[in-house]
This record gives structure tokens, sequence and C-alpha cells, in this order.
């Protein structure tokens, strides 16, 4: 799958279309799409389901040195105004304070990440390593070839099998026909 293929798939869900068309307006630093809303879409374009089918929320990742839990909160705030008559749930995150929360959330502690592109490295599931910014560039660090064929392998960088395999038997009973790789 070409980076111009994926693109043109994930925006067939609108949603994706309109938050990255509004995106701009939050000036963010580093901001992309990412994740489940644009490796759905593939899938569920494989399947003949709706792009937004089975979509539960829409990430939003940006880069901010700013760390404190009130700048973030500002944005989530803007964001909810900005995103509001869609009627999804958008969730906006500042990766770089990631390595605040990530032990609490996910018992493990990591070091501070380093950018957005650097925090969608480190998906659980290396195909869903995607994201996509307002301009259109794809961010697809183990490229699209996993996500087309529809096969599933862990990411060696986050090693954490027992919510791999969570998300994997999630995905597998969504979409039955994914296989796991290597």
């Amino acid at each position: 799958m070409t980076p111009d293929t994926f693109r043109a798939l994930a925006l067939t869900n609108p949603i994706n279309a309109a938050i990255l068309d509004r995106l701009p307006a939050l000036g963010l630093e580093q901001a992309y799409l990412v994740a489940g809303c644009l490796y759905q879409a593939v899938w569920n374009a494989r399947d003949g389901r709706a792009p937004g089918w089975g979509v539960k929320d829409y990430d939003l990742f940006y880069y901010d040195p700013d760390t404190r839990w009130e700048a973030e909160d500002a944005v989530i705030r803007r964001a909810t105004g900005l995103f509001a008559d869609l009627g999804v749930e958008v969730e906006v995150r500042n990766q770089a304070r990631v390595h605040l929360w990530y032990p609490q959330r996910f018992g493990k502690v990591i070091a501070p990440l380093n950018s957005s592109r650097d925090s969608i490295a480190g998906f659980l599931v290396r195909c869903t390593c995607v994201g996509l910014s307002a301009a259109g560039e794809v961010v697809a660090p183990y490229g699209l070839e996993e996500l087309a064929a529809g096969t599933l392998s862990p990411n060696l960088r986050t090693n954490n099998p027992a919510q791999y395999r969570i998300k994997i038997d999630s995905y597998r009973a969504r979409w039955p026909w994914l296989v796991e790789g290597p």
C-alpha cells in the first residue's frame, strides 16, 4: 500500500477528513491524527463496511515541551469546542507528557518521548503505528505492508505481551481475516 492509497482510504471516513481540516486551527506543533480511526478505515474498506465502523474515538497527538497539565488541559478544552459538532470523542494528548502518566496506566516506566512521531512508533501492534497530519503527511515508521495485508505483529519496541494479546484478540473479533505475523 502506498502512502497515497493509505491517505485516500483514511479520508473516506468523513470524521477523519473534518478533524484534519480543522486541526490547523488549534495551532499545535507535530499534530497528527493517529491509530484506530486510520487503520480501521483500511480494514473496513476491505470488509465493505462504512469507513468509521467500530471507531471508538479519534486520537490526536501533538508535542509541546510544556508538560504542565494545565497547558494540555487548555488544548483539550479548545479541541472539545472545535470538534463538538462532529458527535464523536476526540482525545487530544501532548506526547511530551506521556512518560508522566504511563506507569500508572500501564505499570511500566518509559523514557520521555522526543516527538509525536516517536510516540506513533510505540503502539503495541506494528501495523497500527500510523499517523496523518493536516498537510497530508503519512507517518508509518514500519511501513504500510502489514496494514494492507492484515498482518498483526508485536512492536518489539513496546514489549508488553499481555496488552498485545488483548489488542489483537479485539481486532480479530471484529476483522476475523486478520492474521498474526512474526
